[in-house]
């Protein structure tokens, strides 16, 4: 029924609810497991399946693969941006970065971050989408 899992899902570093539970129970579990399958099938129980389990925790691992290859490129950029800016080349090789250029690369840096980002692939499908995601997170 849900009404005495929400402590307890609150207290978990993951939790996992069915969509069939108590609104309590959802509201305070990480992931809510909804009843439909990617390709619309319906599961026989009120919630999802075990397969929605592991693509939530998939889906999981490939966003935690994604945050670190936005923060390497972020990293990098800054590494090689910041100093040019500065004009650290100035002095030596006469290269400096117009303020105007600088805020067109931190721009297109920007662009390049959320571009990366909307390539998350979700277990099974090309792309995520919203209206075929496996999984809805829920604000704490």
């Amino acid at each position: 029924d849900g009404i005495n899992d929400a402590p307890a899902l609150v207290a978990a570093d993951v939790g996992m609810a069915v969509s069939g539970g108590m609104e309590a129970t959802a509201a305070a579990a990480g992931v809510v497991l909804l009843g439909e399958g990617q390709g619309g099938e319906k599961y026989e129980s009120p919630g999802g399946g075990v397969g929605q389990a592991a693509d939530a925790i998939e889906l999981g691992r490939n966003a935690l693969g994604k945050i670190r290859q936005n923060l390497g490129w972020a990293l990098a950029y800054n590494l090689v941006g910041v100093p040019v800016a500065a004009g650290v080349l100035l002095p030596e090789y006469g290269i400096s970065l117009n303020p105007a250029a600088a805020g067109a690369a931190m721009a297109f840096s920007s662009v390049a971050v959320v571009t990366n980002s909307l390539l998350l692939k979700t277990p099974g499908d090309e792309t995520v989408s919203a209206a075929r995601a496996a999984t809805a997170p829920t604000s704490r």
